[in-house]
């Protein structure tokens, strides 16, 4: 297995409230700022290129919410090392000496682009690694940090899901401002995303739309960011599990190219907190689960 020495322990951090206010859970899965010695070797561009694909202090956005009431969740690996926002296995066999496992998901259209579970490139499109991995590399950090992770979020959604009945899982992230192509319209504020309807009940993103374009944020829907593996996996609102996606425009919070916070920061993270409050006002009975209607 994959070590560590130290640098990455601990690999994400759970911070529970006191006591819940309500079964919403906020987590930062891609602004994991840790990175391995060994990897940085291994990588042909440098540390500011690599962080390019990182949420940047989207952990810190959501971190005072434990405060109030709300558990949350951030990662502390890059996502440019082991994306936990993926299948376990969607891997790239070009990027790797050695036979990848049979039931590896090597054809999607995320390992198309290079943005599998041990991603080929950054946000950009740089490459990352100078030369092949080895398989036994990569299914070690899959095993040492990926499943860990999705195991204790697992354990996180049941505790609420058996408390309350119901669960909202809020998937924090950021984009850049500016689309890869020029051709992308301008890139609003936030973008929620619920997998085109199927990953929450769809009262949720309402809610959100109307606190957050309340606040004074623009809101797309869904384009170009739906959600991803864990919206589409923990996301089952027949069950009574509600997961939502929010993309932060970084623009609004950062300055994307020294990466540092903006003067705004503080103000969003307060923003942050009035949805949260907001969410949980929701009435648990209009999120199921809900029983399948008769034929």
């Amino acid at each position: 297995m994959t070590q560590f020495d130290g640098e990455l322990s601990p690999p994400f951090e759970i911070v529970e409230p006191a006591s819940w206010r309500g079964p919403i859970i906020f987590n930062s899965p891609h602004s994991g700022s840790v990175y391995p010695l060994e990897f940085l070797n291994a990588s042909r561009i440098d540390l500011a290129a690599l962080r390019r694909s990182e949420d940047s202090f989207m952990d810190e956005l959501i971190a005072d919410l434990s405060d109030r009431g709300f558990p949350t969740v951030r990662v502390n690996f890059p996502r440019s090392y082991v994306d936990v926002n993926r299948e376990p296995y969607e891997l790239d066999p070009r990027m790797f000496t050695g036979r990848l496992p049979s039931f590896a998901n090597t054809r999607s259209m995320r390992v198309a682009g290079g943005l599998g579970t041990i991603p080929r490139v950054v946000g950009d499109g740089q490459e990352i690694y100078r030369e092949r991995l080895n398989v036994d590399e990569a299914l070690g950090r899959i095993e040492a940090l990926y499943k860990p992770y999705h195991r204790a979020l697992r354990r996180l959604i049941n505790k609420a899901h058996q408390a309350f009945g119901t669960v909202i899982l809020v998937d924090c992230h950021s984009m850049p401002s500016i689309g890869v192509s020029r051709d992308e319209p301008r890139r609003p504020d936030i973008v929620i995303g619920d997998r085109y309807g199927t990953s929450c009940a769809a009262l949720l993103p309402d809610v959100v739309e109307d606190v957050m374009s309340g606040l004074g944020y623009s809101i797309g829907r869904n384009k170009p960011y739906a959600g991803g593996f864990i919206t589409e996996h923990y996301g089952n609102p027949a069950s009574g599990l509600h997961t939502v996606q929010l993309e932060l425009n970084r623009a609004i919070y950062m300055d994307e190219r020294r990466r540092e916070r903006s003067p705004r920061f503080a103000q969003v993270a307060a923003d942050f907190a009035v949805l949260a409050d907001a969410l949980a006002t929701v009435p648990l009975g209009d999120l199921g689960p809900f029983q399948a209607a008769a034929e």
